[in-house]
């Protein structure tokens, strides 16, 4: 069964376009419901942490130093079949291959400034949660 939340982070390419409130808008217009929202800047040790799982990668080094470069939007979605439907919504992790209507395809460059981030998995979707926001923060 899909499960019904996930999460997203507008990245700091979505902040420095002033493109916050036409993605939330976009993703609003898809029925998700935003159900635990908040603006920061990831420490070096936060953006480690959450992106742990790339360590080995060698982009690794390139995704921490863009993740710290400025403020991020961090967001709960929900809605039935939540991960899914936002990964189309969101379009492919190389924002030139996404398909027009998509959010990368709109706000990202390349592979690396992508727009958002969005949960690859119901598993991931609940760690990625749990991460950034605690429990209460959530209802």
């Amino acid at each position: 069964m899909a499960g019904n939340k996930t999460l997203t982070i507008l990245k700091p390419d979505v902040v420095e376009q002033n493109a916050i409130g036409p993605v939330l808008t976009q993703i609003t217009a898809h029925d998700f419901r935003i159900r635990a929202m908040r603006y920061t800047k990831l420490s070096d040790e936060q953006a480690r942490g959450f992106y742990e799982i790339h360590k080995d990668k060698s982009f690794f080094e390139n995704l921490i130093k863009f993740m710290t470069s400025g403020p991020v939007v961090l967001a709960i979605l929900e809605k039935d079949n939540a991960v899914e439907d936002f990964r189309k919504l969101i379009g492919p992790t190389d924002s030139t291959k996404a398909e027009q209507g998509t959010i990368r395809h709109s706000y990202g460059t390349d592979i690396e400034r992508n727009a958002v981030h969005g949960s690859d998995s119901d598993e991931n979707a609940e760690r990625e949660c749990n991460f950034f926001f605690s429990y209460s923060e959530r209802y």
